[in-house]
């Protein structure tokens, strides 16, 4: 058990004889993460099970499947030495360099969570993943057993969920309410865009397709499902979106911004190359308080540059605290010496200067918070460029000399919210 105000790594492990120390889990208080965990040996590349028997390539199940099923025996595992289980996870995320790679996981996510048992789910397409040839990135978020903590399904009837995934559209533990990511899908086949959410057949205006799947997925997904949970937008805390064209992102906030800019949530948005709905071009997820609850959620204001960020620096709600996503710019755009960083860019000179100044940024939150950078117990990081990944994590270790570092980093497709920018920063902390 951490002591009270601090956090404890859980399996810390050393990536391949580098300096670099992966937090494979994170125990705060009653909360237990897992982030950024893909199929690896942390020695190689891939775990041999993955791999298989190379002149036996189709024998026994399929590659993916494999690699789900070494997923799912980790994250058994891990949650289990804290004294926990599956049954008291609230979270999933899983991303995925193609669409491939998604039903097998599937199978090998029901034979370990079971009917009914899979805590809502975000699945998005991405550039690509940190590990050479995974296919999977899962992270997950669970709670310890005890007290009002154990996890109730929540289904509100008109917020479908494909019958393949099977994940809870909505999740309550305690105070506090969790809600799968949501896209604009008219049923649960997936078989095309709700109308609501559609421009006129043959229309060429009459809406815009960022604007009417926003609007739809804000009053018929996200609302009900916070109701259903005995929550409200008012009392959303953190929300991940994904966007498939980040041009979008003027319209998405404009829409956005008319529901939560009196009560706004932290928010990270994401450039992400596709989803499972075909015509789908943005997808939601939510975390919130109950209302009737006695977790309140508090807006954390730190005298950032707005221009990095699309919420709040953070919002705390109990013992967490959720920043918005974070990118190295200014008033001016990105700040000086990003990217190539005047040709140095192999030598990760513009990854260091960005997340010096991410790290900086995330410091004064969570000191604004009553907390540190130490207490981070979720550090996902997103990059248009994974070769950016070492000399980033090199400035973690910096700024926390010894400390296991609990991170994911994804590759997305570019530009970033700020064009320019290639370090997407989204934190969550240990604040109680």
């Amino acid at each position: 058990m951490p002591a009270s105000g601090s956090v404890k790594p859980i399996a810390p492990v050393t990536i391949g004889g580098t300096d670099i120390v992966f937090a494979q889990g994170v125990r705060a208080g009653n909360w237990l993460f897992f982030t950024g965990h893909e199929a690896t040996d942390f020695e190689t590349g891939l775990a041999a099970p993955v791999i298989g028997q190379p002149g036996l390539p189709l024998h026994g199940l399929t590659r993916y499947r494999r690699e789900g099923d070494v997923l799912m025996e980790r994250l058994t595992r891990l949650v289990e030495s804290e004294g926990s289980d599956l049954r008291h996870a609230v979270r999933l995320d899983q991303y995925y360099p193609t669409w491939r790679a998604v039903d097998p996981y599937h199978h090998a996510r029901r034979a370990r969570f079971g009917k009914g048992g899979i805590p809502p789910s975000t699945s998005v397409v991405m550039k690509e993943l940190l590990v050479k040839d995974a296919g999977i990135d899962v992270s997950m978020l669970a709670v310890m057993p005890g007290g009002d903590r154990t996890p109730r399904r929540a289904d509100p009837k008109d917020v479908p969920v494909p019958p393949w995934s099977g994940f809870a559209p909505c999740m309550i533990s305690g105070d506090y309410v969790f809600v799968a990511g949501q896209m604009a899908n008219e049923d649960d086949k997936m078989a095309a865009v709700h109308p609501k959410a559609s421009r006129p057949r043959q229309a060429m205006w009459g809406g815009t397709d960022i604007r009417l799947q926003t609007e739809f997925l804000i009053t018929d997904r996200l609302e009900p499902a916070m109701r259903v949970g005995g929550s409200s937008l008012a009392n959303a805390v953190k929300a991940q979106v994904y966007l498939g064209n980040i041009e979008d992102l003027p319209d998405f906030l404009d829409v956005w911004n008319a529901y939560f800019a009196k009560t706004p949530c932290a928010l990270t948005i994401v450039p992400t190359s596709s989803f499972g709905l075909a015509d789908g071009i943005i997808e939601i997820n939510l975390f919130g308080v109950r209302d009737d609850g006695r977790t309140k959620k508090q807006i954390i204001e730190v005298d950032l540059p707005q221009a990095m960020r699309f919420g709040p620096a953070a919002v705390k709600a109990g013992d967490l605290l959720c920043l918005s996503g974070l990118v190295a710019a200014d008033g001016k755009g990105p700040i000086a010496h990003v990217g190539d960083a005047g040709g140095l860019g192999h030598l990760g000179v513009g990854a260091q200067r960005q997340m010096r100044y991410l790290l900086d940024a995330a410091a004064k939150v969570c000191e604004a918070a009553g907390t540190t950078l130490a207490n981070v117990v979720r550090a996902q990081h997103f990059h248009t460029n994974l070769a950016d990944v070492y000399a980033a994590q090199r400035v973690w270790h910096e700024r926390l000399p010894g400390v296991p570092i609990p991170f994911g980093a994804v590759g997305t497709p570019g530009p970033m919210p700020v064009p320019g920018t290639t370090i997407l920063l989204d934190l969550w902390a240990y604040a109680p």
